[in-house]
């Protein structure tokens, strides 16, 4: 049985697991340019108001470009409490935020794998990072699950299998 997490643009309950999300690509560039170093997982939260981190926090230096990961439309681009967020609308009741992230782009933009949406700014982690974040059909799922980081899961079996004489 395949277990999923599904992600959406509305606000909605996330799951108390977090599993692989059903119809993920892995073939997702990267927000950040190399390397890559995941300072913070995703982590789930136990309940859909529970503490957990929604997102991973990608090192990256102050200033750097901020590129869209794929193909999609900015769903919002403004101030969340005192951070500047950006949001995309992907395919398939996916949406792919970013933070802090100053952007001249306002919702409604067409934009291209790979072009450049945003400036990372600092106040995120204590030394400059970006937050990513993915949601489809409303729950947060691994960002990993999109770029390719989490392998693909082989049921074994739990028991010996008879085997003929």
């Amino acid at each position: 049985m395949i277990l999923s997490v599904l992600l959406s643009a509305s606000v909605s309950p996330v799951p108390a697991v977090a599993h692989a999300a059903a119809g993920a690509t892995t073939n997702w560039a990267w927000p950040v340019a190399a390397p890559h170093p995941i300072v913070k997982p995703f982590i789930a939260p136990a309940t859909p108001y529970a503490a957990g981190h929604r997102g991973i926090d990608i090192a990256a230096t102050e200033g750097s470009a901020v590129r869209a990961p794929d193909e999609g439309v900015v769903y919002f681009a403004g101030v969340v409490v005192d951070r500047p967020v950006l949001s995309i609308r992907h395919a398939d009741g996916v949406v792919s935020s970013y933070e802090p992230v100053e952007s001249a782009l306002p919702a409604g933009t067409a934009i291209l794998r790979g072009q450049i949406v945003g400036h990372l700014l600092s106040g995120h982690c204590s030394s400059a990072c970006l937050h990513f974040g993915v949601r489809r059909y409303g729950e947060y799922v691994s960002p990993l699950n999109y770029l390719g980081g989490i392998p693909r899961s082989v049921l074994l079996p739990t028991r010996a299998l008879d085997r003929p004489p």
